[in-house]
């Protein structure tokens, strides 16, 4: 059976933005047995730009 784990992710700037938060909390789930498997994008605005999305993880469970 599997386990998942939602992380949501705010996207702070609209333009330009450069992000590496990504990275810290894809190393501490995989410190805690997860493996990363996608990023769902869950709120965009009107211009289509994401704003927040939802980083999944997944990890088997017995």
């Amino acid at each position: 059976m599997k386990k998942y784990e939602f992380v949501s992710v705010y996207i702070e700037k609209l333009f330009g933005a450069r992000s590496e938060n990504h990275r810290q909390i894809i190393n501490e789930y995989a410190e805690k047995g997860y493996r990363f498997i996608a990023c769902i994008p869950t709120k965009i605005n009107g211009n289509g730009v994401i704003i927040n999305v939802d980083m999944v993880f997944e990890k088997d469970v017995e």
